[in-house]
């Protein structure tokens, strides 16, 4: 009986499925098969009772499977301890990424910290979609929002406010607004959400110290996609006006493809999060990995407020 093996049965217990289970660990059906053989004969019992169409744990797998799992999150935790201790940074990092934020500014930085640490290995999930940590084998998401599940854990790694832009070209063609109300005369792009799309866009605009006015305007728009790359790449090539994440825009921002318009009225802002689903995903690695995310966003914050297009109140 290897880990391996246990960690095959707990799959299998997960997904109530060999199949399943196998394609989540990248391994052949029989393969994981003969894993569940391995451990039952080891343990002189069954664990899966099985019909032609379901299987389910038996009196002895559900005895059995949850001190397996503290067995193998304790043999994981002394691994990581010791790695720890002789500071040693390897293993896969398998990491959801947004689409336009993980191609365009977040794979460089990975590209770089790589370098740095090349016993370090990539699995990236690039994916606009909700991202389901055990079904997508991923370790860690770099996402917009703070988590809402209590059993995740996470790590702020910036505010991230959101602004709206586009070209000059589009802006000369069609004008500039000088209110969000002047939006709804222009053409909107959007990003879409299971089949929701965001074509209410949400503005404040501060009136005085202890004041603040909101704006919600319904836009009209010919484009919408639940690629955010998609979105940006449309904005960058004059077909309208987007409300986009400022890490995603900085590139074109500091190049001048696209301008911040109404500076004065601000969408609704967001942070940028590192988000585990388990104590014990949060290596070694994945804190250095952290730290320079934290490093690579207030870089790219700090250059967006030297040229004017930000204020320094994102940093605190």
């Amino acid at each position: 009986m290897l880990i391996e093996d246990l960690q095959v049965i707990l799959k299998v217990a997960e997904f109530r499925s060999i199949t399943a289970a196998a394609a989540n660990l990248d391994m052949r059906t029989a393969t994981a098969s003969v894993a569940i053989k391995r451990v039952e004969k080891a343990l002189g019992a069954e664990l899966f009772i099985r019909t032609t169409r379901h299987l389910r744990l038996s009196n002895a797998g559900e005895r059995y499977l949850p001190q397996c799992q503290q067995a193998l999150n304790m043999l994981e935790q002394a691994k990581l301890n010791m790695k720890d201790d002789l500071d040693i940074i390897d293993g896969e990092l398998r990491i959801a990424l947004s689409s336009d934020l993980g191609r365009n500014i977040v794979l460089p930085w990975i590209d770089d910290f790589m370098m740095t640490y090349p016993n370090i290995s990539l699995r990236a999930n690039i994916s606009d979609s909700n991202i389901d940590f055990y079904r997508d084998s991923v370790d860690m998401a770099l996402r917009y929002g703070s988590p809402n599940d209590a059993n995740l854990y996470g790590f702020k790694i910036c505010n991230v406010p959101r602004i709206l832009c586009a070209s000059q070209a589009y802006l000369d063609e069609n004008g500039t607004p000088k209110h969000p109300h002047d939006l709804a005369s222009h053409n909107g792009l959007f990003y879409q959400l299971q089949d929701i799309i965001k074509d209410v866009w949400d503005f404040s605009h501060r009136e005085t110290s202890h004041q603040e006015k909101g704006f919600k305007i319904k836009m009209n728009g010919q484009h919408a996609s639940n690629d955010g790359d998609l979105v940006r790449r449309w904005c960058v090539a004059s077909k309208g006006i987007a409300i986009k994440s400022c890490l995603d825009m900085s590139n074109d921002l500091l190049s001048g493809k696209v301008v911040n318009i109404l500076p004065e009225f601000s969408p609704t802002p967001t942070e940028l999060w590192l988000i585990f689903p388990s104590r014990q995903s949060i290596t070694p690695a994945a804190r250095l990995l952290r730290d320079t995310c934290r490093e690579k966003s207030s870089h790219i914050l700090q250059q967006l407020i030297k040229k004017g297009i930000l204020d320094d109140s994102v940093l605190t």
